[in-house]
């Protein structure tokens, strides 16, 4: 599994993970909403990178240009309330791609345990395409591969990468014992989690922090 830790080098994606972090800063939703588009944003820049480009000629006012563009668009999908942020800067850069959403959500039991249910899908075929998940927390890797085992009751793509702005080392190694040939994007890895399998030190609960559901303090 490759896995591409944009932290190891100092750029931008550093200062907003600061400011996604900051327990006084993150308290302006706006700003956090914002902080995790821009990181979207950077992370489809790089991801653009690894896609498959085609030839073709360009008419201009002077001319014609030879050019290249995207040879297959992306299939960018979503996973809970928390990912729409990021996936709308993934959108404003790969604005001609198709889209796929995955309602699901995290069941507790009375033993502190819990699972991941998914309760609605809706995405275009996925043969031969390369897909984009994007969810800030990868934190056990429950949430992520159920969604792949989902998905891929539609079609199976031509490559698969996970967009996350932190990852667990619990997370990682368990996307990579399920699905070894996925790339995973991340802004930040830390080490531990909570005994609700939250990230520590992480930045608390992404989507309350986004959209104000409960008081983020309570994680």
């Amino acid at each position: 599994m490759n896995i591409h830790n944009l932290s190891l080098k100092d750029s931008l994606v550093g200062h907003f993970l600061t400011e996604l972090r900051d327990v006084d800063i993150q308290m302006d939703r706006m700003r956090f909403r914002k902080n995790l588009e821009r990181i979207g944003q950077i992370m489809a820049y790089e991801i653009s990178k690894t896609l498959d480009y085609g030839s073709l000629e360009v008419e201009t006012q002077l001319g014609i240009s030879d050019s290249r563009a995207i040879a297959v668009q992306p299939i960018l999908a979503t996973i809970f309330r928390a990912g729409i942020p990021m996936h709308h800067g993934f959108l404003s850069f790969f604005d001609q791609a198709e889209n796929a959403f995955v309602s699901a959500y995290r069941r507790e039991h009375k033993d502190g345990s819990f699972e991941i249910k998914i309760e609605y899908i809706s995405t275009p075929p996925l043969d031969g395409r390369p897909l984009i998940i994007c969810d800030p927390m990868l934190a056990t890797g429950l949430s992520m591969t159920n969604t792949l085992d989902a998905l891929r009751e539609f079609g199976e793509p031509s490559s698969i990468h996970i967009a996350t702005v932190l990852a667990s080392t619990d997370g990682v190694e368990h996307v990579e014992r399920t699905y070894p040939d996925v790339n995973i994007w991340t802004a930040a890895v830390d080490e531990e989690l909570t005994a609700r399998s939250y990230i520590v030190p992480g930045l608390g609960d992404a989507g309350d922090l986004a959209y104000g559901a409960k008081d983020a303090a309570d994680y």
